[in-house]
């Protein structure tokens, strides 16, 4: 997919105008301190989520359309929203994390492309490092979809993240924007 012309054509059905209820939802409940990284951070919701609750974050998106569309929506944060490819990160962005916040980038990809963004994850992430998604969990997609977003089951996530990762939280939120209800899992894993 080319994300690029995506944003060009404004065809960024993914944004709902604000963040992800979940990930609000976990940052209000628990206290997540460190650089934090939003891949695939989009019009930048997220990113000034992590910001609101005291983190010191970056969102990195391939799209320069995106991100010059989320530094008009967030002014104060341009700096903190930057074009960059998750598969191969700029050397300041490798190993500078302790926290990843994961909403919609994993399930935007293509399955065969998964394990290019868990090598992201790798280089940008610490070891003793978070991270926290909002995973799009749904065997099934609705009549007609082809993807994006591309679900996985919960097998498949475990399975992804069982070498070098553990698992310190996971559930089904209690809150979702309209239409993803039961759709979603929060999962944190701790980076070994």
């Amino acid at each position: 997919m080319n994300w690029e012309e995506v944003y060009q054509k404004g065809q960024a059905f993914w944004n709902k105008g604000g963040p992800s209820p979940p990930l609000k939802q976990y940052l209000e409940r628990n206290a997540v301190r460190g650089r934090t990284l939003v891949p695939g951070c989009g019009h930048g919701h997220e990113v000034a989520l992590a910001v609101e609750h005291g983190l010191d974050a970056i969102g990195l998106d391939i799209a320069p359309t995106g991100i010059a569309e989320a530094r008009g929506l967030y002014p104060q944060l341009a700096e903190r929203l930057v074009v960059g490819d998750l598969f191969n990160p700029a050397a300041e962005l490798r190993n500078a994390f302790d926290v990843v916040l994961e909403h919609t980038c994993m399930s935007g990809l293509h399955p065969s492309l998964r394990p290019d963004y868990r090598r992201g994850i790798d280089l940008t992430l610490r070891p003793g490092g978070l991270l926290i998604g909002v995973w799009f969990i749904n065997p099934d997609l609705d009549p007609g979809e082809e993807g994006p977003p591309y679900p996985f089951g919960v097998a498949e996530l475990t399975s992804f993240f069982a070498d070098g990762y553990e698992a310190v939280e996971d559930y089904v939120p209690d809150v979702a924007f309209p239409g993803r209800e039961g759709r979603e899992r929060v999962r944190v894993l701790h980076r070994l």
